[in-house]
């Protein structure tokens, strides 16, 4: 039974942010490239109610309503950053990242009972779509602070996903001298609807993603930013389908290269007419998909069942 079932409701509070889907710029964005990103239709919602006992009483619904999160954290623990049991690793983060905003803001748990907060995402927790970024950027609506320092100090990461997180519109993120820098672009392209994206069903860390770009660096960082911020040019810029299309290509082809690894058509759709552009952490998660003709029987036949329109996907 939740702590906080018998408190009256007088403090609730309720937040919400959208996912993210990067286009280009991925693992060079860390390095100050330029990159375009795209907040989804899907999120992530947080409630705030009065809890007791000092304590916060803690549930996290996936999409289908299904629980996947179900903690009870003391201040004591949050404070402490009281983390023993290295398996819990979810519960861990969780307390990393309260401990980190209590940091930022000692009021939420210095002058509080306790909390019951409920979180529901509207995707399926495996899709990538940002279910930290989103977790962050609420928590910071609630607490009054800079999500790109809570992400900094806990996370990791660009911060291309908070922008996403806090912005309905298309845009283009970098880092300048670490600070975060979001300009809103005009995206609306004729050709959406030859735009999808397909779930490749392989969750990838992004923490582990990130160390692997670093151990792969080369010496050649000014020249690889140089042709990344020259190609999301070309991709915002691009009028025709085709112009489109071998923007992506050339980037998934300079990306390739950079991380030494075979691109997501190489691996599992050598034989598609078309464009497959990996987002984000390579590998996994979601890739863009440029067809002429609607491509959902081709990804069925391969055994990737989800398969989003770009305007279903995109706010």
């Amino acid at each position: 039974m939740r702590l906080c079932a018998f408190v009256a409701n007088i403090m609730k509070k309720e937040f919400y942010s959208n996912g993210k889907l990067l286009i280009t710029g991925e693992y060079l964005v860390l390095d100050g490239a330029k990159a375009f990103a795209l907040p989804t239709k899907f999120g992530q919602n947080l409630i705030v109610e009065k809890g007791t006992n000092r304590t916060i009483s803690w549930k996290s619904f996936d999409s289908d309503g299904s629980i996947w999160l179900d903690e009870n954290l003391t201040f004591i623990e949050i404070l402490n950053k009281d983390t023993p049991d290295k398996q819990a690793s979810v519960r861990n983060t969780l307390i990393e990242i309260l401990h980190e905003a209590s940091l930022l803001n000692p009021d939420y748990i210095q002058n509080a009972e306790g909390y019951c907060i409920t979180t529901q995402l509207t995707f399926p927790r495996n899709w990538g779509l940002g279910t930290s970024s989103t977790l962050i950027n609420n928590i910071a609506q609630w607490l009054q602070i800079d999500a790109f320092v809570l992400l900094n100090n806990s996370f990791g990461g660009s911060g291309y996903d908070i922008a996403c997180a806090q912005n309905d519109y298309p845009i283009l993120y970098h880092l300048e001298n670490g600070k975060p820098i979001v300009e809103k672009v005009t995206f609306e392209p004729e050709f959406s609807k030859n735009l999808y994206f397909v779930y490749l069903d392989k969750k990838q860390s992004s923490k582990a993603s990130i160390e692997s770009y670093y151990n792969n660096h080369n010496n050649n960082l000014a020249k690889d930013i140089f042709e990344n911020d020259k190609i999301t040019t070309a991709v915002l810029k691009a009028k025709t389908l085709s112009e489109f299309a071998l923007a992506l290509e050339e980037h998934e082809a300079e990306m390739s290269n950079i991380l030494e690894i075979k691109t997501a058509k190489e691996i599992y759709f050598a034989d598609f007419d078309g464009v497959i552009k990996s987002l984000g952490a390579w590998g996994g998660d979601f890739v863009m998909v440029v067809s002429k003709e609607n491509p959902t029987e081709y990804f069925k036949g391969k055994g990737f069942l989800t398969i989003i329109p770009y305007q279903e996907m995109i706010l």
